[in-house]
């Protein structure tokens, strides 16, 4: 059985212009990330990578018909075209046989982490409220974008500051948040917005909103904080080599995370 290096502060992590693996190990049970293929999906090879190749984690691809979760501790709904979008993102893919483990493994406080199609997909499932709609420019929209952290004290922040400012690259036609009056009041009394569009000091404004979502929101959690779907790609920015390494916070928190429930 392989183990992961523990880590016990922010400080320990490797450099992640080093190398890809890490070299230093101890004792203990390896964090098992599962990444769910869809027919469509393209964006769970970019996120492979990032678990078994920079952090180091332990990888397991989940395809849309299986069964079980085969004992993963987080999975990824990754981003893509899952059955090509077709009726409207995520419509079809909500009935896949995996989703309704998914469903279940979210219920017993499992962690599931939905990237771009991914969010998409937890909305039509009812696993997170509001739905994402076309752009209000009607374009795709693939860009930098700047994103201000709202909530640390999840398990896919816990290696971010208060309120800091994240740069993380987006890649989609429909990112437009939207959402009733009354969900976007509960979203916000709830402090269930993890992720705002903000510009580089941080600031909320329309012109750092790439898509027009409803207030700004990039990335929401429900309300028992361990669903999480952003839109942004932070496994597109986990290297140096690829022009920004602040979404490689996001996965070594939730590395992190899962490492205290499996250690406790």
């Amino acid at each position: 059985m392989r183990s992961i290096w523990t880590v016990t502060s922010a400080d320990e992590w490797p450099d992640p212009g080093g190398p890809c693996i890490f070299a230093a190990w101890a004792a203990g049970p390896l964090v098992k990330f599962g990444v769910v293929v869809f027919p469509g999906t393209w964006s769970d090879r970019d996120c492979g990578w990032v678990i078994d190749q920079v952090l180091g984690a332990e990888l397991q691809y989940l395809w849309h018909k299986d069964a079980d979760l085969k004992g993963c501790d987080c999975v990824i709904l990754p981003g893509g075209f899952a059955y090509g979008d077709y009726l409207r993102t995520g419509a079809i893919a909500r009935f896949a046989p995996v989703m309704e483990k998914i469903a279940d493994f979210a219920d017993r406080g499992g962690l599931v982490w939905g990237i771009c199609n991914g969010f998409q997909v937890l909305c039509e499932a009812g696993l997170l409220p509001g739905a994402l709609i076309r752009n209000s420019s009607l374009e795709f929209r693939c860009q930098w974008t700047n994103l201000v952290v709202e909530r640390t004290d999840l398990p896919y922040t816990s290696q971010c500051g208060e309120r800091e400012v994240i740069r993380v690259p987006i890649s989609h036609g429909e990112g437009n948040y939207f959402a009733d009056p009354a969900t976007l009041s509960r979203l916000e009394q709830r402090g269930q917005v993890v992720f705002r569009y903000c510009d580089a000091g941080g600031r909320v404004t329309n012109s750092a909103n790439p898509n027009g979502s409803m207030h700004n929101i990039a990335g929401i959690v429900n309300a028992r904080g361990n669903v999480l779907g952003m839109m942004p790609h932070p496994e597109r920015c986990a290297e140096v080599e690829l022009g920004g390494t602040d979404g490689l916070k996001l996965f070594r928190s939730v590395a992190e995370s899962a490492m205290k429930v499996l250690v406790s």
